[in-house]
């Protein structure tokens, strides 16, 4: 598992396995959010999969996949919801956290300056320059 930190309790990371619930727990998590369509993924790494092992470990486990087609203005603000409605770190994972750490800049637009944001994403790795625009007309 590879945790990455945008914010001091906001982090990403590419797809679980059931058996790194205990580490994201032991490391302070409160939520977890998975953003991956289970589609995607066999059926031992699906939500329902992850979601046991994650509650298993005391954590709130929260199921919203995001796709491009999927990545709405709803779904966005649901996301950022998720992440602000817990006292404690999340954790949202996808694919490779790309997923997670777009729908995180967008919901933040407007909250953080274009900057900043594209500054967290990357030193986490991710490089969202791409969005600059889009950032910036929503703030």
């Amino acid at each position: 598992m590879e945790m990455r930190q945008l914010l001091d309790d906001y982090f990403v990371s590419p797809q679980l396995q059931p058996e790194d619930a205990a580490d994201i727990a032991q490391a302070g998590i409160v939520r977890v959010i998975c953003n991956r369509p289970d589609q995607e993924v066999p059926t031992h790494l699906q939500a329902d999969a992850i979601g046991e092992a994650v509650r298993a470990a005391g954590m709130e486990f929260v199921i919203l996949p995001i796709t491009h087609q999927t990545m709405t203005a709803e779904v966005i603000a649901h996301h950022a919801a998720q992440v602000n409605s817990v006292s404690g770190p999340v954790l949202a994972y996808c694919a490779s956290g790309t997923r997670s750490s777009v729908i995180w800049a967008l919901g933040q637009a407007g909250t953080l300056p274009t900057d900043e944001i594209l500054a967290s994403t990357v030193r986490a790795g991710y490089d969202l320059e791409g969005l600059r625009s889009t950032l910036d007309s929503l703030s």
